[in-house]
């Protein structure tokens, strides 16, 4: 029997326009890698005014032969929503031009923005990991062995991710600086963070890079003593001051002592198995005698899809996880899977925030 004949011609054409544009996403993903590149949306943020397309092409250093490309790649970057259009006067002529301007997801991209996320599509976008994704129907076949456990990225590139960082420093830097710019947007949202901190005096943001979440956290609470803990050669020579300090160390090992332990965007790296590690360190720091502690999440928490009417959001996140599975070891996690770890950890009941990081939670866990 063939199926097409139970599709209205309209439901079959639908059909096909969606799995055609889901199978060619990678293009606008690529079109968006080459915005970031050429600089376009500092070009037009420094221009100061609607920029058209042959005075973008001019800064761009486009031969004019070629502007016509850069026209094409324009007009799905505006269809995307990653620019706008104005009409302008052209010089010496009575038509009016169309013109570029940025959207907030531009603005996104400008390098000297408080929050500038140009390198988080470098990093995602990075040859490694295209090629890698690549090949996941051949690595959920597999199962070859004592490494049938690997993420498919170990498996095609011969290492892991966190080693590839390690052997290129440039993408290290990028990888960094992605994190750097993702931490910046805690600025937006610390102000609204005061019940969470109330009665804390010390915090340990763990695998917390270079402390720009602590350092954000510390000039909103100049109260809390902050201490950031990654391994040592992440935070060896980093600067200290009176209520931020650096520890180098390994949290599958042991965390310092605190009244709150912070966990930004980290979790959903690692596996089940290492996070319960994690999590039963964290409750050892927070767990002494008289103390009642916390430990602080901040992570995706995966939503029923059914009923969830924020369907970007949702597409997100299951998108992090496939890129969890493939890239790393980790995964992102339903509430009834956060509950689990919480409970096998040893904690007694925990609290989701799901209104304050966009479309990640704040969870607060308690022993």
């Amino acid at each position: 029997m063939d199926l097409n004949h139970s599709l209205g011609v309209r439901e079959l054409l639908e059909a096909q326009t969606h799995l055609y544009k889901h199978s060619m996403n990678y293009i606008t993903s690529m079109s968006l890698k080459s915005i970031v590149q050429l600089g376009i949306p500092d070009i037009i943020h420094n221009h100061g005014k609607p920029i058209t397309l042959h005075e973008l092409a001019s800064a761009v250093k486009v031969p004019p032969g070629r502007t016509k490309y850069l026209n094409r790649i324009m007009r799905l970057m505006v269809h995307s929503g990653f620019f706008a259009t104005a009409k302008v006067d052209c010089k010496n002529q009575e038509e009016e031009e169309v013109a570029y301007i940025l959207t907030p997801s531009s603005t996104l991209l400008l390098k000297h923005n408080s929050i500038c996320l140009s390198p988080y599509v470098h990093v995602v976008l990075d040859p490694s990991i295209v090629a890698s994704c690549g090949f996941l129907a051949d690595w959920v076949q597999g199962g070859d062995g004592d490494d049938d456990e690997l993420p498919v990225y170990e498996k095609t590139q011969g290492m892991s991710f966190w080693d590839y960082c390690g052997q290129n420093p440039t993408y290290g830097k990028i990888f960094n600086d992605a994190m750097a710019g993702d931490s910046r947007s805690m600025n937006l949202i610390v102000r609204d963070c005061e019940p969470i901190f109330e009665g804390v005096k010390s915090l340990v943001d763990v695998a917390g890079g270079v402390g720009l979440t602590a350092k954000i956290i510390c000039e909103e609470f100049p109260h809390l003593k902050c201490t950031v803990l990654d391994l040592p050669h992440v935070v060896a020579n980093l600067k200290e001051t009176e209520n931020l300090k650096y520890v180098g160390g390994d949290m599958l090992k042991s965390i310092p002592s605190g009244d709150a332990i912070l966990l930004k965007w980290t979790l959903h790296d690692w596996s089940d198995e290492d996070c319960l590690k994690i999590l039963k360190n964290c409750k050892e720091a927070i767990g002494g005698k008289g103390k009642r502690g916390k430990v602080i999440i901040i992570d995706i928490v995966l939503s029923d899809q059914k009923s969830d009417g924020d369907q970007e959001s949702t597409e997100l996140m299951l998108i992090f996880d496939i890129f969890m599975m493939a890239v790393l070891t980790g995964k992102e996690r339903s509430e009834k899977e956060w509950e689990r770890l919480f409970l096998d950890a040893g904690f007694s009941h925990y609290k989701i925030i799901t209104s304050m990081f966009g479309f990640r939670s704040l969870i607060e866990v308690y022993p």
